[in-house]
């Protein structure tokens, strides 16, 4: 991609009306564009890596027999009448519909997802069933001030898991919990996020959540210095003691949810009359997990936590391009072999965005920076006098003069 071409705008200086590192950085680098309090335009930027981030959801998913599906996000008023949440889910969207009939913007999909189940399942045979989604969800948040952590509009992954009893459902809950790491992992989150004991509800004695270490984070955990489980603010006071080591020294942190796991047991399958038949032929209800992790808040997360005083310093996997390839100076020949040198890169099927803007050196290395693109490579009339071009990671001050003619070489 030329950088000419590329629909962007960066800015000097951060937005007036934000206060959060995601949304300052995000917004100046041109990943996102502000409509109104928690709602945000993703710019070709911003969705190539919130795309990246998707896709290796997908991929984790899938390893763990998810099959993907897409539901509404407009629904009906009835099916949240029959779970009881059309009157008591505070945060939901409510609008008229033709005829006068009531909807509301899909704020979660356990009403939708369970009636679609139930058209499906009618005996044990069709158990397990694990069913997901990305779709876009709408929450009435009274606080969006928190860029991409805190929105009205959002991404989300919903997996919702189908069982004939409860081994089963533990044992794939366990599943999950392996594949939210790997997910974390590709997203360079891993090392700051921690399995956090949430409390259950009413089918489980506990929930889990997945809290990744910010200074900025809203949540406080409470981190057992023995085995590394986290219990969060709400039910630390009932754990003087860690359930999972019986150790009893903890680390507080602040922290960002960026997942979150439950055993729904029959909550939502009862109301529905969602049941199947076993080997013997009696009739039983299914009992569900549901699997929750927003694309837009890791990607926010992201932001927040890996940057430096010059910008962005995008994780390799979910960066927007892979390489960031600048040309300095103004002369031809420079410009002909940086424009070779491009070529020569998307032939390889290298993911390559090309400064080619006419300004001036200076500005094309602090956008860079700003950008955060983990790769960045040189080209200028200085390094064509040794027919080289300058390496330099984003995370690290040092460059390194390598020939072009074995750049590949050089490249990860």
């Amino acid at each position: 991609m030329k950088q000419s071409q590329l629909f962007y705008k960066s800015f000097k200086e951060a937005p007036s009306d934000e206060i959060s590192q995601n949304a300052i950085l995000l917004t100046r680098a041109g990943f996102i564009d502000k409509l109104g309090a928690g709602i945000y335009s993703f710019l070709p930027l911003g969705l190539r890596s919130l795309n990246k981030i998707e896709n290796i959801i997908r991929q984790e998913m899938d390893a763990v027999g998810g099959q993907e599906i897409l539901m509404p996000a407009l629904h009906p008023k009835e099916n949240w009448q029959q779970t009881g949440r059309w009157e008591n889910f505070d945060a939901l969207f409510r609008l008229k519909g033709p005829e006068d009939r009531d909807y509301a913007l899909g704020a979660t999909h356990e009403e939708i997802v369970v009636p679609l189940a139930k058209g499906l399942i009618s005996s044990y045979k069709d158990l397990p069933l694990y069913l997901f989604q990305i779709q876009t969800k709408f929450r009435k948040e009274a606080r969006a001030k928190s860029g991409l952590l805190r929105t009205r509009e959002f991404r989300m992954k919903d997996l919702y898991s189908f069982h004939a009893d409860q081994d089963d459902l533990d044992a794939y809950y366990e599943k999950a919990k392996e594949a939210y790491f790997k997910i974390y992992e590709r997203c360079g989150l891993d090392e700051k996020t921690y399995l956090t004991l949430a409390s259950g509800g009413t089918f489980s004695k506990y929930s889990h959540e997945f809290q990744t270490l910010a200074e900025s984070g809203e949540d406080i955990i409470y981190i057992c210095q023995n085995c590394d489980l986290a219990i969060n603010h709400e039910i630390k006071q009932e754990h003087l003691i860690c359930p999972e080591c019986g150790g009893n020294e903890f680390k507080k942190e602040k922290a960002i949810e960026v997942g979150n796991i439950f055993k729904l047991g029959n909550k939502y399958s009862d109301p529905f009359g969602l049941k199947f038949k076993d080997k013997e032929g009696n009739e039983n209800t299914v009992i569900m997990g549901c699997y929750g992790i927003g694309p837009t808040r890791i990607l926010g997360t992201i932001a927040e936590i890996s940057h430096d005083e010059r910008g962005l310093i995008w994780p390799a996997e979910v960066s927007p391009f892979s390489i960031h390839l600048l040309v300095l100076g103004e002369g031809e020949k420079t410009r002909k072999n940086a424009e070779e040198l491009y070529e020569k890169l998307i032939a390889e099927g290298a993911d390559v965005l090309y400064d080619d803007r006419d300004i001036s050196a200076g500005q094309k290395l602090v956008e860079a920076d700003l950008i955060g693109i983990p790769t960045r490579i040189v080209v200028s009339e200085k390094t064509l006098a040794k027919k080289s071009a300058e390496i330099k990671n984003r995370t690290e001050e040092k460059t390194e003069l390598v020939p072009i003619s074995s750049i590949f070489d050089f490249l990860p």
